[in-house]
């Protein structure tokens, strides 16, 4: 692992260097409102370098996965550039949350973290994921507690099925009440997807499916043949097995709200910050990189930008978890609407590079089902396409982008400015299910990548 020589800014509250190699780093740290500590803000401010890389994580973390997010994905970097270019980082940390039997490649193997996880239905709720869980929805203890009971013993009444949908559905806050984020409900009212107001025996059993789809196993539990997720389900093992769904859902949901937080994040947390360090800063080269919602993030801090300003010079979205309409001028399901995002790239004074991969069974399955509105079909677009993630299929309805290979953008280089799809999948292609290799994103070639989008390779 390269490491560079430096120190972070010292005073500085909210930064610090333990972990990271590169520096000078600065740790910026906000809370679901988008709020940063001051030190924080004046440490990024003060950093001294002519680029400045900053990397939001993305949602399967929580800070020390980040941590070592950042230093892995940094490490390369210094060895990359040109011997003009003097880089500074910041990692981007924000509220999101660790299912710790979501394998992440070469970080731990699942299973690694211990705890009551490791029961052979594989459905309970291990015990740094309870505690995770207990840190994102504060004062819920009864609630999942009672959630952890229904997963480990799955019981097969109907009935219990339907108190663990109350349950979630509860927790998200999709009924008015509960813990969702304030801030996200106001600036941006969320719509309540399928999954979290159908039928919770339809919806288990559809991410059941999903699941067997991305290449989960359900091994028995001495109810024989019937712990199988296909057609025919029955009662007894084939019900118990929904519980593989059911705990999907419970995973879901917490994106569900980490979804509307990283927007949030972004437009007043990220944007503002970028926007005066303009003012302040107007001569520092800013590369915004995000993975999964932390694409969502840095796309979202976009719309707090001033048209006029040109500090940001490349947007890098790895893996991301957001539509891949959010840029399109007009969406093709409803032409009299755009993407959440629409025309925004022109706010980057360089290309604004989506990277995707086939093997991504997160974004390319379980991104679609949990997108899907109660009553809504895809119509004639097909399931994947009205619902799609940009880092399934890179970016959809913006004519002229570009869709390269990443052997050919790093051979040939990227369009000066404007939206690119780049096809990651020689890369990222590792990772078991449920998120296949939603995470497998700490490879030099997508370093470079972000070196030739920024223009500072040698």
């Amino acid at each position: 692992m390269v490491h560079i020589g430096g120190a972070v800014p010292a005073g500085a509250a909210g930064a610090t260097g333990a972990g990271i190699g590169a520096r000078p780093y600065v740790e910026l740290t906000f809370d679901a409102q988008g709020d940063a500590g001051p030190g924080a803000r004046e440490a990024v401010f003060g950093i001294e370098a002519t680029d400045l890389l900053v990397f939001a994580h993305g949602w399967n973390s929580d800070r020390s996965t980040a941590i070592r997010l950042f230093d892995r994905f940094f490490a390369p970097f210094a060895d990359l550039v040109g011997t003009g270019v003097r880089l500074g980082y910041v990692g981007v940390v924000w509220p999101s949350i660790r299912f710790s039997d979501e394998p992440i490649p070469d970080f731990d193997a699942r299973g690694a973290m211990g705890g009551a996880g490791e029961p052979g239905h594989g459905t309970a709720l291990d015990a740094a994921t309870r505690r995770a869980l207990g840190t994102f929805w504060p004062g819920r203890a009864a609630e999942l507690d009672r959630i952890a009971e229904l997963l480990e013993e799955r019981p097969t009444g109907e009935v219990d099925f339907s108190e663990f949908g109350a349950l979630v559905r509860e927790l998200a806050g999709v009924d008015g009440v509960g813990t969702g984020d304030d801030l996200a409900a106001a600036f941006a009212p969320r719509e309540v997807p399928d999954f979290l107001s159908g039928d919770v025996l339809r919806v288990c059993r559809e991410f059941t499916e999903a699941l067997a789809e991305a290449g989960a196993t359900f091994p028995g539990d001495g109810h024989g043949t019937g712990d199988s997720p296909g057609p025919g389900l029955s009662m007894g093992g084939g019900m118990r097995t929904l519980w593989n769904g059911a705990k999907e859902v419970l995973r879901q949901a917490t994106y569900y709200q980490m979804k509307a937080r990283a927007g949030v994040v972004g437009e007043h947390g990220l944007g503002p910050l970028l926007a005066e360090l303009a003012g302040r800063r107007p001569a520092l080269r800013v590369h915004l990189i995000g993975h999964s919602f932390g694409g969502r993030v840095v796309s979202f801090s976009l719309r707090a930008l001033p048209s006029g300003a040109r500090n940001v010079k490349s947007l890098t979205v790895l893996q991301g978890a957001f539509s891949h309409y959010a840029f399109a001028d007009s969406l093709p399901h409803d032409g009299g609407r755009g993407g959440a995002l629409r025309g925004l790239q022109g706010r980057v004074d360089g290309p604004l590079t989506a990277c995707h991969s086939p093997y991504d069974s997160s974004l390319k399955v379980f991104y679609p089902l949990a997108s899907r509105m109660a009553g809504d079909s895809a119509g004639l677009l097909g399931f994947d396409e009205r619902w799609g993630a940009i880092g399934h299929d890179g970016v959809r309805g913006v004519p002229g982008a570009p869709r390269l290979t990443l052997d050919a953008a790093l051979r040939g280089g990227l369009p000066a400015a404007g939206c690119v799809s780049v096809d990651a999948g020689s890369v990222v292609r590792r990772g078991g299910a449920p998120s296949g290799a939603h995470s497998d994103i700490c490879h030099e070639e997508l370093a470079r990548l972000v070196v030739v989008a920024g223009r500072m390779g040698r």
